[in-house]
């Protein structure tokens, strides 16, 4: 057995009981990412040599009497937008060239709970598109086929998961990027409540939009790293309320019966469900129906978040452009990207901020009593995962509507600030993997992880065969 295969909580016990060390697990995943990665291009650096310092050091400390982490001895994967210390910050380009000085604060609580940091993973450049390819590090690919895209923008973190290179990764969503990939390579992944996740050492994540999380197989796994990873710190722009239980007792508890409501009727116009997709949802609808859940189909009346994403999507890469050392090595995408958003003044995104509390408000009348829903079913992504080459050729406007099937269910609730997850939801007929997303209440991720490991336990998903 491969000790990469076993999951963050089964890896965190046995270490922490003393049945396998640290020092294992980190070379059995060592050994993995060198049979698998040069085929999917996931990862942009090894840390071998720090992971292995690193694991020596825990193995140390539990050897000296300490105490094990809630993580003890878990390898993990960050994107290239996080900061680790001594490792360039480089947002999937190569606009800097100096090593971050210390670790970002969601890195610090992951190393403190016991975590091991193996490396940094693909991304597209500042994480502009659903598809992780750039001009600096290629093609990623999806470990399901790897002709395919694993989708983006943390594609890098979900294919060293899917993979079985680590047990999980920390990825970014600002539109899509934790629950995109997680439905293109099979992984379960949450956009928590706006605020739930500090984002220092910046005060914000292309303002209202961003938040980071982990990528990971199973629920139980994402609500352990949430545990550690959740809570704010001074400077923060955007704080979410206390959840109503720790994550990990809301995954394992049942979640009672809950009012459902699906539709696969997409935010935008223009973007029109592959049927796959489709099936899935309503599939998973019957089977939250013979779970004993109040079931039926909604309108949700989607607002249209528009005039609030699209001035923070460039407000977010302008700003992330404007703080890199070398703005000339940028791609040329990005760069285009960054003139066609000159209009975003401060003043226009104090706008866009505003637009997003009032898309929130009319968002928010699916959920309300007395007839709303407790949780929204729809889609993750409305096609199937392309052909690796998608940022290949065209510019910023034609990427954008290239992009627009991959974000057509999941930017609204990044507008929006809700929780979301991608759930597994089988295998279609391409021989990928199928999702469907979970929208809940505000700061109500625990009932989104108690519905998910219910879906999770009613029909296991399974990880790509090697």
């Amino acid at each position: 057995m491969n000790l990469a295969d076993l999951g963050a909580g089964e890896i965190a016990r046995t270490v922490g009981t003393g049945d396998i060390t640290a020092g294992q697990v980190v070379e059995d995943c060592l050994a993995r990412i060198a049979e698998r990665d040069p085929a999917l291009n996931a990862f942009s650096v090894v840390l071998a040599d720090r992971a292995r310092a690193e694991a020596d050091r825990l193995d140390d400390h539990l050897q000296a009497g300490g105490q094990p982490g809630p993580l003890q001895g878990v390898p993990v994967a960050v994107k290239e937008e996080i900061d680790v210390v001594g490792c360039v910050t480089t947002f999937g380009g190569r606009g800097n060239s100096t090593p971050a000085r210390a670790d970002s604060e969601v890195v610090r609580r992951l190393r403190e709970a016991g975590a091991v940091v193996i490396g940094k993973t693909r991304m597209p450049e500042f994480g502009q598109w659903p598809f992780t390819e750039s001009v600096a590090g290629g093609h990623t690919r999806n470990p399901w086929d790897r002709t395919r895209t694993p989708g983006g923008s943390s594609g890098g973190t979900a294919v060293a998961v899917a993979a079985g290179m680590v047990p999980f990764g920390l990825g970014g969503d600002g539109g899509g990027s934790i629950r995109i990939p997680a439905a293109c390579c099979g992984l379960f992944g949450l956009k928590p409540e706006r605020g739930r996740v500090t984002s220092s050492p910046v005060p914000h994540l292309w303002w209202s939009l961003g938040t980071i999380g982990p990528l990971t197989r199973s629920v139980l796994d994402s609500a352990l790293v949430y545990d550690v990873l959740r809570g704010n710190v001074d400077g923060d722009m955007f704080r979410a309320a206390d959840p109503s239980s720790s994550f990990v007792e809301a995954a394992l508890r049942p979640p009672g019966t809950l009012r459902v409501g699906w539709s696969t009727a997409p935010v935008g116009k223009g973007v029109r469900p592959d049927l796959q997709s489709v099936r899935a949802v309503r599939e998973t609808a019957d089977a939250l129906a013979r779970l004993g859940h109040d079931v039926r189909e909604v309108d949700p009346h989607y607002p249209d978040p528009t005039a609030a994403f699209v001035p923070q999507f460039f407000g977010g890469v302008r700003s992330e452009a404007d703080a890199v050392e070398h703005f000339d090595r940028l791609e040329r995408r990005t760069r285009e990207t960054y003139r066609l958003g000159s209009w975003v003044t401060q003043r226009v995104l104090r706008a866009a901020l505003r637009a997003g509390e009032r898309v929130a408000e009319r968002a928010d009348r699916v959920f309300a009593a007395p007839d709303g829903v407790d949780v929204l079913l729809t889609p993750t992504i409305a096609e199937r995962p392309r052909a690796v080459g998608a940022l290949d050729t065209g510019g910023t406007l034609t990427l954008s509507r290239r992009a627009m099937p991959m974000i057509a269910y999941t930017a609204l609730w990044n507008v929006t600030g809700h929780p979301a997850a991608s759930v597994p939801a089988g295998i279609g007929p391409d021989a990928l993997p199928l999702a469907v997303q979970l929208v809940g209440r505000r700061c109500d991720e625990t009932t989104l992880l108690s519905l998910a490991a219910q879906l999770e336990r009613e029909r296991p998903w399974s990880m790509p065969a090697w």
